[in-house]
């Protein structure tokens, strides 16, 4: 950090000017013909990307390929946006910011920034939007979705230090996010090896002892959630209360916890019993064993009755992406949902349980590796959002001059 310290000390020893965005670039929002269902709007000869807040990645970057394209008929009606511009998101996911790497056409969820007033870096620029916005949305207006007007954002403000100063910022901070891009990619290639291993264990001409074939609906009974009005639900534990577990308590972390009153249903899930969520475009299929107490109608536990299986292994055997997939596209069209008639039918192969227990042992520890933020990559990449973050904050906040 010596060279930032002796630029900062060269260039601005008695602090730096703070200004506010209107003063630092014009900008816009960007713009599109309504209704948005119209087809004429999509695609067809001369189609261009258009961007929409699903296309702004974590790396400031554009994802390589819109996930619409706007048509020539619709072009006229949006925002171009030439390559290398500066765009925020609005709405929804506020703060995600990309310097465009190619021309397109914008949203009107999005801010686009030209025209500088000042003399300021770009990638400087995004970091301070970036992080300018992640505190600013906590206050955004709205209920469902979170919005930050043009208005509102043009009185925000940041620091604006002498160039040199800028420069020095965003090659330290690409130095941290190039160094956790690859790890990320090495992390990657740990997963893959974990899948390939795990669909070689899981192989049964490769299981150790005799394997018998069954379907799921002859080893278990399934048992659907409880539909519970919202205002019906509550955030606080009392005596007569026990928790509710909705999807979100499953693909979500450190998630706060719901609770009903108690109930007798026998939809209640025990910590390693598994649940298969019934429903959504990417969830539906997913087991779990993790969480205890009454789950919601949109998914349903899986209860054994065959005691030549255990839970973990069949939780491991479902949980191969192969599996998840046949069940998840096995659809009629329309929203992606699972029905008891569809899963009693999947095979399964039951090894001895000595076997399966020591498939489960040998996944669980290349799991561990892989997921576990305790040790290894993960810890390391966790290590290095932590540290990336402090310096972050650290670099990108100054004392304004008087």
């Amino acid at each position: 950090m010596s060279k930032i310290d002796d630029l900062i000390k060269q260039y601005c020893p008695n602090g730096v000017e703070y200004r506010t965005f209107e003063k630092i670039a014009t900008y816009r929002r960007g713009s599109f013909p309504q209704p948005y269902g119209d087809r004429r709007w999509y695609d067809g000869e001369g189609a261009m990307p258009f961007v929409q807040v699903v296309d702004v990645g974590e790396d400031m970057k554009l994802v390589d390929d819109t996930k619409n394209k706007i048509s020539k008929l619709a072009q006229p009606k949006s925002v171009f946006v030439p390559k290398g511009s500066v765009i925020v998101s609005l709405q929804g996911s506020i703060g995600r910011v990309a310097i465009t790497q190619y021309d397109s056409y914008v949203d009107r969820t999005l801010a686009i920034f030209t025209d500088y007033k000042t003399n300021i870096n770009k990638k400087y620029f995004a970091y301070q939007l970036q992080n300018k916005f992640g505190v600013e949305k906590e206050y955004a207006r709205g209920s469902t979705i979170k919005t930050i007007t043009k208005e509102e954002f043009s009185k925000f403000e940041i620091p604006v230090p002498p160039l040199p100063v800028q420069e020095e910022i965003v090659r330290i901070l690409d130095a941290f996010t190039e160094l956790e891009k690859e790890l990320e990619k090495e992390l990657e290639k740990r997963k893959q090896q974990y899948e390939y291993y795990r669909n070689k264990l899981l192989t049964p001409e490769n299981m150790k002892g005799e394997v018998q074939w069954k379907t799921l609906g002859d080893i278990a009974i399934f048992s659907q959630g409880l539909q519970v009005p919202i205002e019906e639900q509550y955030t606080t534990y009392t005596e007569d209360s026990e928790r509710f577990l909705r999807i979100v308590d499953f693909v979500k972390d450190n998630e706060p916890p719901r609770y009903i009153k108690k109930t007798n249903s026998k939809c209640y899930k025990k910590e390693n019993e598994l649940i298969m969520i019934r429903y959504g475009s990417d969830s539906a299929g997913r087991v779990f064993l993790k969480n205890e107490g009454i789950i919601a109608n949109n998914m349903f536990k899986i209860t054994i009755q065959d005691k030549s299986i255990t839970n973990t292994y069949l939780y491991t055997y479902l949980s191969q992406e192969e599996i998840y997939k046949k069940i998840h596209n096995n659809q009629n069209g329309g929203m992606p949902a699972v029905n008891f008639k569809q899963i009693s039918s999947i095979l399964i192969p039951i090894p001895p349980i000595e076997e399966q227990e020591r498939i489960v042992s040998i996944l669980d520890k290349f799991d561990a590796l892989v997921n576990d933020i305790s040790i290894g990559l993960p810890a390391e990449i966790n290590a290095r959002k932590q540290q990336y973050e402090h310096y972050r904050n650290k670099l990108l906040t100054f004392d304004e001059v008087i």
